[in-house]
């Protein structure tokens, strides 16, 4: 597991969350007038899996849905062998989806521990090595949300997936996600960062999880949404690894940051600043977009057959800008408006 887990995040590679429900897929769908379809939702992923071999110089896993790990392309090949032979691992979203905690103001746990040993031992033998489990975070000033509640709440069923997965052959990935929603300023976030990263530590090391073979999958500490304080990528890297340094252990290999709404362009330069913050950063700082990196792809396909090409083109920039920004090395880009516009979902569920 400490292998598999440290090659995801080797030097310049990152993940491709391609994990969207049939749900969230056909919203993606719709904003280009697509259907809903089973096979439109297998064109688009055969996409994505058929890019040159060379993106696997850039990524070093891809998160997949249920539904996609059993799709086979037009050849009949089935994705999960297109993924490994760009040298990609695969991995498997394992949760169930948000409800509502009771006792506490719209705020969630994540559901999908039951038959969660059953369904983990099956994407294993069907070539899965790591996965994801998605829990959330809501601020809300004014209503002292998010409550102690939901924080140990969400800890605890990280922790017991984190288990489950190792258990039974899987690198975790653990993924609490604070939402950007609100009017917060960027202190905030830092500060409520930082209470829930140590109770999901705290709460990991209780439950006896393996951290060499695991990784992180956090919020960047932004100002949320609608703050009217706008604050530059370096103070944006300041606030995430002073974070990080005061709640993640040395032991843990990498970091892979999820997108959170965040433009293309932003999540490409908020990540490049980190990894150039002169501080102790003991992990790989990388990341693990949806949104942010198939956003102009899907603009560039449109559902069209001939546009495939150019569409995988985009797939591979906005990949290699990612794993440069990785490095450090990210030297800016000839923006695109779709590039610059904000992924921003309110409430966003998947």
């Amino acid at each position: 597991m400490k292998r598999v887990a440290k090659a995801i995040v080797a030097p310049g590679k990152g993940i491709l969350a391609a994990d969207e429900s049939a749900g969230t897929m056909g919203k993606r769908l719709a904003n280009i007038g697509l259907e809903n379809t089973d096979e439109n939702r297998r064109k688009y992923r055969e996409l994505l899996f058929t890019a040159d071999k060379s993106i696997g110089q850039y990524l070093g896993g891809v998160i997949l849905f249920h539904e996609t790990l059993y799709q086979k392309s037009k050849d009949g090949v089935p994705f999960i062998d297109l993924i490994k032979e760009r040298g990609v691992i695969a991995g498997i979203k394992v949760d169930k989806g948000l409800v509502n905690l009771p006792g506490t103001i719209n705020e969630t746990t994540t559901q999908g521990l039951d038959g969660m040993a059953e369904r983990v031992q099956q994407y294993v033998k069907d070539g899965c090595q790591f996965a994801k489990f998605r829990c959330v975070i809501k601020i809300n000033e004014k209503a002292n949300v998010p409550s102690d509640v939901a924080i140990q709440e969400n800890a605890q069923v990280l922790a017991r997936y984190a288990v489950i997965c190792q258990s039974n052959g899987l690198v975790p990935i653990v993924e609490p996600e604070i939402l950007i929603d609100g009017e917060h300023e960027l202190a905030v976030a830092q500060r409520i960062t930082e209470r829930v990263l140590a109770c999901v530590y705290k709460t990991l090391v209780d439950h006896h999880v393996y951290l060499e073979g695991s990784l992180l999958k956090p919020n960047m500490v932004t100002q949320g949404q609608s703050c009217s304080t706008k604050y530059t990528p370096e103070q944006v890297a300041e606030a995430t690894v002073t974070t990080l340094q005061r709640t993640t252990p040395v032991a843990v290999p990498g970091i892979t940051f999820l997108s959170g709404g965040q433009s293309e362009v932003d999540a490409t330069v908020h990540l490049n600043a980190m990894n150039k913050f002169n501080g102790t950063k003991p992990w790989a700082l990388s990341f693990s977009y949806g949104r942010a990196l198939q956003a102009s792809v899907l603009k560039a396909w449109g559902g069209k057959d001939e546009n495939v090409a150019a569409a995988q083109k985009e797939l591979l920039k906005r990949a290699f800008l990612n794993s440069q920004a990785c490095l450090g090395k990210y030297g800016g880009e000839d923006v695109s408006e779709g590039a610059n516009a904000s992924l921003f979902i309110a409430n966003h569920s998947y």
